[in-house]
């Protein structure tokens, strides 16, 4: 066929030019074999040299026949015929400008042009799509074999690199189509398939994954400009649109890709249009639709985020058909509308210059924000708090909206989700940052400015008031507007003039008529109408010949007469009179009234002036009062936040600790309680929070402002004391741990160190406190640097331990824990050769310290106490023999004591009066007993044992190097190993036998000082009476709990009286000591206190609350650590969580919380905790029930645990006993996570509970368990959860409906014919049944209390009852009474008047 006789038809699939068409239409004539289509190129290429780009119409069969068998022809033949297409299509655009352009063009030039041209592109696009299918194909595989080498193998397929490639085809056929190309086409216009073929090809590549990769850009800029041709020369909107929504649901990432190629449609070609219309497009998306297409909806919502950002003004027209996207279920759809709603506030909606449309349209949008700032999804809470965040960082949120929008953060702070709190927590340091109040944000400092202000204003808008109504307001339109209110006083004071009297309205005598007037006048002003006219009725008798008051007219009534005279008065003269005489008219009108000439006297300038000033202070108003209530927010956010700090999300924590940096920086007074709190996290496990913590307080404190590197440390060591002040134990050891990393960091400066000298040796002037922190930093920097307090002993000696009186206490113990820090405080361990650092018994610092403690014994100073607690700590850390010197300390104190009670008794005192010891003395004896006696079984256990086992060793590998080689075979050699291993093993028990023989016999036998102060320590505790005095009751109890601790056959002998007091002693300081001390003999002897237990669990109910902490603390640390056995008892700890402290609540929460993660401890406590506290005695009400059983039940997590647990509750109505216990078990099965097996447990069992659902509660609790069931209910399970439901309603009726029962009854034949009849006789039957289940057994709770006579009586007729198995193993509890030879010989009871009375 000729060439200018056919017509190229552009197929939809490379057959279709295989099959015979229309007339003329072309069709390829022969698919040409492999081996011939070298040749055959190599003619089409001398044929485009002779004939140029016509060539294509006699050879297209050539290229035909190569796409035909791309997959199978070799590489370069590939590459030659891309590079031939190539030049081929890029000739042909060259060439076409002036055809184009020839008018004598004929059409079968131009068919043949038109045909050459179809076919070169057809050829060109095809052989580009069948490279980079190829490619894909290739880059798949690569994917598993690896990485490496992936750009040599793709060069070995293609033989070139196919990447560098495209962009250069992209390139031509878009010069391509930049011609006028469609005069070709018949009547000028373009077919839509040779569009579609070209822009076919761009959307192809697009489809590629790696398209959005970095390396090919310029692939992505081509085909971008590719396309926008085609949009801007060949109409292919729509289609363009149709392609960019299908793709982007089913190519998540193209979203970006597009997102840069359609803004750029918008801004360089000038395509605003088709942003509209892909966003109506999506706009019209059903959102149910989207719902069920995740993919699609995660595509549209990334494209239209990142379009709002791009071009949000353009975007900003079409945004009212995304908004019902926000009433949508997909959530991500409603995070990207709102995502562009904030992109047009941050970038269109911006300023103060906003015309009133765009500020409503601006408030619109915020209102939109604020609204999904209570979104059911967490995710579009939390977007939306990310938005406010970037408004309020840009300052585009307007000021009227700032409280809106902090009072939204802080209601988030209490969000479920930790993603929506932690983004509120950024929100709020947000607006600190970018607050446009003021850099100190205190609302203490904020509060007096703002009244005074507002006083200010008030005053100025009162005298702007008075101005403005003398000077505008026209007397008489005044009168007419007081007129009604006039007339009606008078007609009531003319019928009853009896109501005037008693007024004190009356004309003096030294009056005259224009005084009274006056009066008169001021009074109509004041609106004391009433006074006015009693006071014109006395001034007509007074003045009958006097202006006005003559010419009242008698033929007038009384009323007219009186109006016609007040309004005279209060007018003034007529106009005429006011010209004639206008002084005298000024002289008439009242003080504070002005005429119409002073009106005119104060000029438009100052009234100008005063408006302004005004207006001023409004806004100065205005401002304090925004930045107070802002202050305010944030003072409320920080009691909420500082609550989060110890969450389980290590990012929510670190956010928590930024934002208290910020708000410390800022000056708010309450942040220091934040700083101090996050004190503890410094020994957090998880190492981000514990460097956030570090990195808060090198922010805070290592970086203070300052001239010089002096200025800075005084500043640094100024604010590092304000956070000593009244600062507890543990947040001193967290503030040591955190300067301790600092000074092994070399993070403080040689400054810090030399200025802390200098105060602490008072080199600078300084109070005493300043003096006493700078120590404590001192030896806190010690902990990291030993040579900081080592080098300079004896200074600290002489600062602290100086001879001077009065002693100042506070110092000396500060100045003891400083030197205590220069060694290692821990037991040394069996790799250290060297010994302890020890000082000599001579050293100056034992001598100060003895010779101290022994002098302030005597001295009724408080502060004694603690500094001799640190004193004798220090003697037994650092002396050598450190036994002795306690010793000659106790003598020592004892000795003053014998001399004091000397000096009471002497002769001239009746020999039968008993000599008495100081309270304060006999105190601090016992307490500096009880130290040493505690310090000395520390030095035992620890230096003494650890020195021990060092030297032990030392002799061991002395003994075998010394030992000659002998002749060893590898078996003896190894049997000499393990015999070495049971050596030492025998040695370390040997040693510490030896040391517990020593506490046992020899440390309170006879010989020994402490033994001496047993006899008085027991007097003063078995006595109660007769030592009433608080402080040394607290005293002695300590002391005793610690001399315990040395000897087991001592605390066994003792432990009696200690319960004894630990139950009976009025004083709270006492029992909760005393609960400390016995916790800690529970850890050392846990044989011997193990019978007490109880005893111990029982103080967790002390009406104290500072005992229920303490016992709280105790039994957590016991239990936690498996030194008590826990028992149903633990019921007590349970109790706590309804604790009205807060603390006591949290602790507890605390405890059952870790107690969760120790395997099945919960499940196994369970049924005991239920059973004791439902019981009728010794139980709690039913809403504490409910609030502790709801918690509890929230860690049985486990399938098993639930099914096990729910058989065994629904067991328990059987031998329940009353209604309320009904309704325990019944709320305690609704509370469990149930699956389809559980309700199946339950179905077995509901013969247990179903004469009991007639009350109502305990059917709602088990209808609850439908309701929660039917939530996640699969198809199959429905038909379970139906029956279970039918049941409930049928014997929640039966009681209700007797025929309905019969009913029901006739159905179920097999159970009791009379529900009302069987009760008792089914119960027996249900615990013949139930005593089957071994493992839930549970005995008798045990009692301090006696039981009541009937519950005795029930127990003796040997009902079969179910227990639990916790309780089987029940000992016999030791009375926590004296016997006779242990009770106090002076019979007083504990709470007594004092000692002296008594004695007297």
């Amino acid at each position: 066929m000729s060439p200018h006789l056919y017509e190229f038809h552009l197929p939809l699939s490379p057959e279709e030019l295989l099959k015979s068409g229309g007339v003329n239409q072309y069709v390829v004539q022969e698919v040409l074999s492999i081996r011939h289509l070298p040749s055959h190129l190599k003619a089409f290429q001398a044929a485009f040299r002779a004939q140029g780009p016509l060539a294509m119409l006699e050879h297209f069969d050539t290229i035909y026949s190569i796409l035909h068998h791309f997959r199978s022809i070799d590489p370069g033949l590939k590459e030659d015929t891309l590079e031939f297409l190539i030049k081929v299509v890029s000739r042909h655009s060259q060439e076409l400008p002036a055809i184009l352009d020839d008018a004598t063009l004929s059409g079968s030039d131009r068919s043949a042009h038109l045909n050459a041209l179809k076919m070169n592109c057809y050829a060109l696009i095809c052989l580009l799509e069948s490279f980079e299918t190829m490619t894909s194909q290739t880059s798949l595989m690569d994917l598993d074999l690896g990485g490496k080498g992936r750009k040599a193998r793709a060069k070995a397929t293609h033989g070139f690199d196919w990447e560098e490639e495209r962009q250069p085809i992209l390139q031509l056929l878009t010069q391509l189509l930049q011609l006028d190309i469609r005069h070709l086409w018949s009547h000028s216009i373009i077919e839509e398939e040779f569009v579609c073929l070209v822009t076919g090809c761009c959307y192809r590549l697009l489809e590629n994954p790696t398209i959005s990769h970095q390396k090919n850009r310029s692939t992505r800029e081509a085909i971008t400009h590719l396309l926008g041709v085609a949009l801007t020369r060949y109409n292919h909107m729509l289609s363009a649109t149709v392609k960019i929504i299908q793709m982007l649901q089913h190519f998540e990432h193209l979203a970006s890709v597009l997102v840069a190629a359609v803004s750029l449609w918008a801004t360089d070609y000038g395509m605003k249009s088709i942003v509209g219309e892909i966003v109506r497009e999506i706009g019209q998306k059903c959102p149910q639709e989207l719902s069920r297409d995740p993919s699609g909806a995660k595509g549209f919502a990334a494209f239209l985020t990142e379009l709002a950002e791009r071009v949000p003004a353009i975007l900003m027209s079409s945004m009212c058909i995304l908004l019902d996207h926000l009433d949508g279920e997909n959530y991500m759809m409603r995070n990207a509308v709102l995502a562009a709603v904030a992109e047009m506030v941050l970038q269109v909606l911006n300023g103060d210059q906003l015309e009133a449309a765009a500020r409503d349209t601006r408030d619109q949008f915020l209102d939109t924000l604020q609204a999904h700032g209570h979104d059911v999804s967490s995710f579009v809470r939390s977007r939306v708090l990310q938005l406010f965040t970037r408004i309020v960082q840009q300052k585009a949120l307007p000021l009227t909206r700032f409280q809106a929008v902090v009072a939204l953060a802080v209601g988030r702070l209490a969000d479920k989700s930790v993603l929506v709190c932690k983004n509120a927590i950024q929100l709020l340091a947000s607006f600190l940052a970018n607050n446009p109040f003021s850099c100190k944000l205190s609302d203490t400092d904020l509060a007096g400015p703002l009244q005074k202000e507002t006083q200010k204003l008030q005053e100025m808008r009162a005298q702007r008031r008075a101005a403005a109504a003398s000077a505008v307001l026209d007397p008489g339109e005044e009168w007419e507007a007081m007129l009604p209110e006039l007339k009606a006083t008078l007609q009531q004071l003319l019928k009853l003039p009896q109501e005037g009297e008693g007024m004190p309205e009356e004309v003096a005598e030294t009056e005259t008529a224009e005084e009274v007037e006056g009066r008169i006048r001021r009074l109509l002003a004041k609106a004391s109408y009433k006074q006015a006219i009693i006071l014109t009725r006395e001034a007509i008798g007074h003045f009958q010949e006097s202006e006005p008051f003559c010419h009242m007219d008698p033929e007038e009534s009384e009323k007219t007469g009186f109006l016609n005279l007040l309004g005279t008065i209060f007018k003034g003269p007529a106009a005429p009179t006011q010209e004639k005489n206008p002084q005298g008219a000024a002289g008439n009108l009242g003080p504070g009234e002005t005429g119409c000439k002073d009106k005119s006297s104060v000029s438009e300038p100052e009234k100008c002036r005063e408006n302004d000033e005004l207006v001023k202070q409004e806004m100065l108003v205005q401002y304090l009062q925004d930045a107070y209530s802002f202050s305010l927010k944030i003072t409320e956010a920080i009691g909420i936040i500082s609550k989060m700090m110890y969450e389980h999300t290590t990012t929510v924590v670190q956010e928590v600790i930024e934002f208290f940096v910020m708000v410390f920086q800022f000056g708010v007074p309450q942040a220091l309680f934040g700083v101090r709190r996050m004190l503890p996290l410094i020994w957090s496990k998880e190492p981000g929070v514990r460097e956030a913590v570090l990195n808060a307080y090198r922010q805070l404190y290592l970086k203070p402002k300052g001239d010089s590197a002096r200025a800075k440390a005084q500043t640094l060591i100024h604010n590092l004391s304000l956070l000593l002040v009244d600062a507890s134990v543990g947040t001193v050891q967290c503030l040591e741990e955190i300067l301790c990393e600092f000074v092994q960091k070399d993070e403080l400066k040689p400054a810090v160190t030399q200025v802390l000298w200098e105060r602490a040796t008072k080199k600078v002037p300084c109070s005493p406190l300043e003096r006493c922190s700078s120590v404590m930093l001192l030896g806190m920097m010690a902990r990291g640097k030993p040579e900081i307090v080592g080098s300079n002993l004896d200074t600290l000696v002489s600062i602290g331990l100086d001879e001077k009186l009065p002693q100042d206490y506070r110092l000396a113990q500060q100045v003891c824990h400083a030197i205590a820090n220069i060694s290692d405080r821990r037991k040394p361990s069996l790799g250290k050769r060297h010994p302890p650092f020890r000082l000599p018994q001579e050293h100056c610092l034992f001598e100060r310290l003895q010779e101290t403690v022994t002098k302030g014994v005597v001295r009724p100073d408080p502060l004694w106490i603690p500094f001799k607690e640190a004193a004798v700590t220090l003697i037994y850390q650092l002396a050598e023999g450190p036994e002795v010197i306690c010793a000659r300390m106790l003598q020592g104190c004892a000795k003053q004591a014998l001399e004091k009670l000397g000096e009471k008794s002497s002769p001239q005192e009746a020999p039968k009066d008993t000599p008495m010891l100081p309270t304060f003395l006999l105190m601090n004896l016992l307490s500096l007993a009880g130290d040493v006696a505690l310090q000395q079984l520390v030095h035992l256990e620890q230096a003494v044992s650890g020195e021990l086992c060092r030297r032990r060793v030392l002799r061991e590998e002395q003994e075998h190097k010394t030992k000659e080689p002998k002749e060893k075979n590898p078996s003896s050699e190894a049997t000499m190993e393990e015999e070495m291993g049971l050596v030492g093993a025998t040695a370390d028990d040997t040693e510490a036998e030896l040391i517990r023989g020593i506490c046992e016999l020899e440390l309170l036998d006879g010989k020994q000082t402490l033994a001496a102060f047993v006899p008085l320590l027991l007097k003063v505790c078995n006595n109660p009476g007769l030592y009433s005095n608080p402080e040394l009751s607290a005293a002695a109890s300590l002391a005793l709990g610690k001399f315990c601790m040395i000897g087991a056959t001592f605390c066994d002998s003792q432990l009696r009286l200690l319960f004894t007091m630990l139950e009976k002693s009025s004083l709270p300081i006492v029992r909760s000591n005393l609960m400390i001390a016995t916790g800690d003999l529970a850890i050392r002897f846990p044989n011997v206190v193990d019978p007490w237990t109880p005893h111990l669990y029982a103080r967790l109910r002390d009406p104290a609350q500072q005992v229920r902490k303490t016992a709280g603390l105790v039994m957590t640390h016991l239990i936690l650590k498996d030194m008590v056995k826990v028992k149903g008892q633990v019921s007590e700890m349970a109790v706590l969580l309804v604790d009205p402290a807060p603390q006591i609540a949290a602790l507890a929460k605390n405890f059952f919380s870790e107690l969760s993660r120790k395997g099945n401890a919960i499940y196994n406590l369970l049924p005991d905790i239920i059973s004791r506290l439902s019981a009728p005695e010794g139980g709690v009400e039913e809403e504490p029930f409910h609030t502790i059983m709801k918690q509890l039940l929230s860690y049985i997590t486990k399938d098993k645990q639930t099914e096990s647990l729910v058989e065994k509750l629904c067991q328990r109505f059987r031998t329940a006993q009353t209604e309320r216990q009904y309704r325990d078990l019944a709320y305690c099965v609704s509370q469990l996570p149930l699956t389809e097996r559980g309700l199946r447990k339950v179905l077995e069992n509901f013969d247990c509970f179903g004469d009991k659902l007639s009350d109502e509660s305990i059917f709602s609790a088990f209808l609850s368990v439908v309701g929660k069931l039917r939530r996640g209910a699969k198809p199959e399970g429905k038909a379970v959860i139906d029956e279970f439901e039918q049941k409930l309603r049928a014997c929640h009726t039966r009681g209700l409906d007797a025929i309905e029962e019969l009913e029901i009854g006739q159905a179920g034949s097999q159970r009791a014919p009379s529900a009302r009849k069987q009760p008792a006789v089914s119960r027996h039957r249900h615990l013949a049944s139930a005593a089957s289940h071994s493992d839930f057994v549970t005995p008798e709770p045990r009692r301090t209390t006696r039981w009541h006579p009937n519950s005795q009586q029930r127990v003796s007729r040997k009902k079969l009852r179910i227990v639990f198995s916790s309780d089987e193993s029940s000992e016999e509890e030791p009375s926590a009474e004296m016997t006779d030879d242990e009770t106090p010989k002076k019979t007083t009871p504990i709470r007594r008047a004092s000692a002296h009375r008594h004695r007297s």
